[in-house]
């Protein structure tokens, strides 16, 4: 029996997976598992509402999803007695056709592994994108084929659970402290990152942020054929980067860095990732730098939403971390209304402050993390509480003008009132939508 912990999307996408390849399955979770119709309707067993410990060592396998801790009792004794406890995508790579390309970091994976999709598309090769996003690797199995690319953003927590899961092209975008309330401390946190290079081989291909020292060390990225992207150091090596106002890719002009739509410095970053990895794959500079002009971003990351009063809305909800609200507070020049918190992992805000200073005239501050982030705020900047988004939507008009920005950018997880980010942002965005005046 090959048991499943965790019943959300990877969970119940790795349970159908392996009973569709003859194994015999079993899901928990410890909480209520809203997907459970699904294996309802596949005759898949599970239990909700806690662990049954006798579950984990009568298993073969365990599966891990990634919003379970792998430092949960039952899996204490299912270590000790030899059992494999593994990830949902090391599950996906054992029965997935065609390439994979792998892209973690702690921010921008989700806009570079849709960035990548499209410009991949010019391939002519079907591309399907997924994994930490959207569609759960294990899902994407049936409809690979042997040309297949697969295009799966992959987190930490999936890589702590890896054992021969080898991308073709692997991908680190940057690694700032994040999750600390998962892992006991940076260093580790950082080594899971690192995982995403142990199993690729020399015919394979390791990318890299050339600008972000933690993730351009001297140590060796493992076996692959190393490459890299660079937005502030103007040379050619091999890969991409940003000198003057040009990308170039190998020491060619590829594009102006003003035909980039995205909004944020960071962003020309993560276009630059793409530039790499579709180099890898052949694609010409004229296709590359067509996918990259119509790209528009994805939902959740600065999304404009809409203007009510004059006042511009932005759903910045993916930023999940002190890093990324930094970069998107970095996106505007100023007469920022920022919405802030929720459930806290553990980095210090002082850094996020720092950067609003200059820019943010009130901090909205919603969520379990208020308190905290209104002590490292100190009093430096106007801060107003809101018990939901719809009441930090109304603040954010009644104190902003024609012409300021309401920028929900959380740096901070969002279980403590939400499902997940989407729903967040999917709030957030009806609150504003539902003011007269859009």
């Amino acid at each position: 029996m090959v048991l499943i912990v965790g019943m959300a999307r990877s969970g119940v996408a790795a349970a159908k997976l392996l009973q569709s390849r003859g194994k015999t399955v079993f899901a928990t979770d410890s909480g209520a598992a809203p997907l459970r119709s699904e294996l309802d309707t596949l005759g898949i067993p599970y239990e909700a509402g806690g662990h049954t410990s006798a579950r984990f060592l009568e298993a073969e396998e365990i599966v891990m999803s990634p919003g379970v801790p792998l430092n949960i009792p039952p899996l204490g004794a299912a270590r000790r007695k030899g059992i494999p406890i593994v990830s949902e995508i090391e599950v996906a790579f054992r029965y997935i056709q065609g390439d994979i390309v792998a892209i973690t970091g702690s921010n921008g994976k989700t806009t570079t592994t849709t960035l990548v999709g499209e410009v991949l598309n010019t391939t002519g090769r079907p591309v399907q994108v997924g994994g930490n996003i959207g569609t759960a690797m294990s899902s994407l199995v049936d409809s690979s084929r042997p040309t297949t690319i697969n295009v799966v953003e992959v987190s930490s927590f999936q890589l702590d659970g890896i054992q021969k899961f080898r991308p073709k092209v692997a991908v680190l975008t940057n690694i700032t402290p994040d999750h600390l309330d998962r892992y006991a401390d940076f260093r580790a946190y950082r080594a899971s990152k690192f995982r995403i290079f142990e199993n690729q081989q020399p015919s394979d291909f390791a990318i890299r942020n050339r600008d972000d020292a933690e993730v351009y060390p001297p140590e060796s990225a493992g076996m692959a054929r190393q490459r890299f992207f660079s937005r502030k150091q103007q040379n050619a090596e091999d890969g991409a980067y940003r000198s003057g106002d040009t990308l170039y890719l190998d020491g060619k002009p590829i594009m102006p860095v003003t035909d980039v739509s995205l909004r944020g410095a960071h962003n020309i970053d993560n276009v630059l990732a793409a530039m790499t990895v579709a180099d890898c794959y052949g694609v010409p500079a004229p296709a590359m730098s067509e996918a990259i002009r119509k790209f528009r971003g994805v939902e959740h990351r600065i999304e404009f939403v809409s203007t009510v009063n004059g006042v511009r809305f932005f759903n910045d909800s993916k930023a999940t971390n002190v890093d990324s609200a930094i970069k998107a507070v970095e996106s505007f020049d100023g007469n920022l209304i920022i919405i802030l918190g929720g459930l806290d992992k553990g980095a210090p805000y002082s850094p996020l402050v720092d950067v609003m200073i200059p820019r943010v005239k009130l901090a909205i501050l919603i969520g379990a993390a208020a308190d905290k982030i209104a002590g490292a705020i100190g009093g430096r900047l106007p801060v107003a509480r809101a018990g939901s988004l719809s009441d930090a939507v109304r603040l954010g008009l009644e104190n902003g003008k024609p012409g300021d920005v309401v920028l929900l950018s959380p740096a901070c997880a969002s279980f403590d009132m939400f499902d997940n980010y989407e729903h967040r942002g999917k709030v957030f965005k009806e609150a504003v939508l539902a003011w007269p005046g859009n």
